[in-house]
């Protein structure tokens, strides 16, 4: 069983705990999860199966879109509304909501939550949060592409957006932009890359035997895909030239990626990964 399985993750449960039940209901140990969502968020979260586990690293840079809320008024030590409250101050009222969430499209330096997975010198900021230790986060490189209010009374927008992109830390930028603090109260994680929540089942469905699994070939869709006349040369892991202004293609034999390849320099490639 090879494939991408994309599954609904439910509330309360990590990314972590779905590979586990999957591992249990497939009755399989090689399976793991591209873009790890919180416990206390739902939505789209990409499951590989098999020998789909080899792409992983090629599904890191793959944008995202949410469906978040948010509230004002208070500073919490996660941004959301699972963590203590450090701090209070009265609302300022935002006029246009929409209008406020359009000036965050484009490229930005983003500061990640303490309370999150980004590693420095080697511990993530969370172990730090756990000890109590300080510690200087680094600004991140980020794009939002589009940002949209869905429902101005509740807070509620969608955002399209590159991977990296932390949603708690933008709720707290958007309020603090409007002379407010505030947290991410709710997120649901809606596409990732081709893949969205009308593709995704849930655990139970899959126990079931609803098992929609989709090919490594739509998954790395973002890939310019080349079909080259000599696959023999790829299977054997060698340098090829490529007449392709991309830097990264994914090599297809009879309509199967069989490989990645990067460029090495000018049209010179080289193999980043075998898939076969």
């Amino acid at each position: 069983m090879d494939g991408i399985l994309p599954i609904y993750k439910e509330k309360n449960m990590t990314s972590h705990d779905v590979v586990n039940r999957l591992r249990k209901i497939l009755k399989m140990k090689k399976i793991g999860h591209s873009g790890t969502l919180d416990p206390n968020a739902t939505g789209v979260l990409l499951v590989l199966v098999g020998k789909a586990t080899k792409i992983l690293p090629f599904l890191e840079d793959t944008d995202k879109e949410y469906i978040a809320t948010m509230c004002l008024g208070k500073r919490t030590f996660t941004d959301d509304c699972d963590g203590e409250v450090l701090e209070e101050k009265e609302i300022v009222e935002i006029e246009d909501f929409n209008g406020l969430l359009q000036s965050f499209i484009g490229k930005q330096k983003q500061l990640p939550p303490m309370v999150s997975s980004v590693k420095i010198n080697g511990k993530k900021l969370y172990e730090y949060a756990r000890n109590h230790e300080d510690v200087e986060r680094p600004l991140r490189d980020i794009e939002i592409y589009d940002i949209t209010c869905l429902d101005n009374d509740n807070m509620e927008f969608r955002v399209h957006c590159s991977s990296g992109t932390y949603i708690r830390s933008l709720c707290v930028d958007i309020a603090a932009k409007s002379g407010n603090f505030g947290y991410m109260n709710s997120l649901t994680r809606s596409k990732v890359g081709r893949f969205s929540l009308e593709d995704c089942v849930t655990l139970q469905q899959v126990a079931e035997g609803n098992i929609p699994l989709f090919s490594i070939e739509k998954a790395l869709a973002h890939f310019p895909q080349v079909h080259y006349q000599n696959p023999k040369e790829i299977y054997h892991g060698k340098k090829i030239i490529l007449d392709s202004s991309d830097n990264k293609v994914a090599i297809l034999d009879n309509g199967k990626v069989i490989a990645v390849y990067e460029r090495e320099q000018g049209t010179t490639f080289r193999s980043v990964r075998g898939l076969w």
